[in-house]
């Protein structure tokens, strides 16, 4: 007698999709979980090199701080720190001030840096001075052309370290006071800190979080090590 074909049952094909689909879903989690660590830590990865380019610049920027007859080669005014130093580019071509802030757009903030070009006047230093210290509340056209943003901050802080301990930058201690012409008023003068502490907050929502210091000592003291 001819055996009659058998075929699957709707039960067993019902069985088989939906083991079919469970393994799909399983699948695609787990393709998704290894493309979202991916982009994780490509983002960490990406943070980490900018804030390690970051902290080179501030430190390069720090090395070479000079002064200028009354003008301080480094101010903090609470929220933005200016400072005079020496071109990168060519050391000839004169002095060039920079200034540190932070500024925020909504509720995320960045640290900014700003550079002017080379001068070689007293009065192009003393007006880079003042336009440094306006640009982080209104910046022009070409201030914008002039900064550049790097890490995301919620605050940042600033201390000197001066007579073997660290201090508030805004102390009037240790201040001296710069010679001038008779009948003008001396303008006091901060000098050089042997070393800045830097703390910076890093933003919450960033691959990269929490609080960093950095310590930045001065070239005369360590001989340039």
């Amino acid at each position: 007698m001819a055996l009659r074909a058998r075929g699957f049952t709707l039960i067993e094909l019902l069985v088989a999709i939906s083991l079919m689909a469970l393994m799909a879903v399983m699948g695609w989690r787990t393709l998704d979980g290894v493309s979202r660590t991916s982009v994780r830590l490509q983002q960490r990865s990406d943070d980490l090199l900018a804030l390690q380019a970051t902290l080179a610049q501030w430190g390069a920027d720090l090395d070479a701080v000079t002064q200028q007859g009354d003008l301080p080669g480094l101010d903090w005014d609470g929220r933005t720190l200016r400072l005079l130093r020496r071109s990168a580019a060519q050391p000839d071509d004169g002095l060039v001030v920079v200034a540190w802030a932070r500024r925020s757009n909504g509720a995320l903030g960045h640290w900014l840096r700003w550079q002017s070009p080379p001068l070689n006047t007293r009065d192009a230093l003393e007006q880079a001075w003042q336009q440094a210290a306006l640009w982080v509340q209104t910046p022009s056209d070409a201030d914008r052309l002039r900064e550049v943003r790097t890490v995301a901050l919620d605050a940042w802080q600033i201390f000197y370290y001066r007579d073997n301990a660290w201090s508030n930058p805004l102390s009037s201690a240790n201040s001296q006071t710069a010679p001038a012409p008779a009948g003008v008023l001396p303008k006091p003068v901060v000098p050089l800190p042997d070393g800045v502490r830097l703390v910076l907050t890093l933003a919450d929502n960033q691959a990269l979080r929490g609080t960093l210091t950095r310590d930045w000592v001065s070239p005369l003291i360590t001989g340039g090590k």
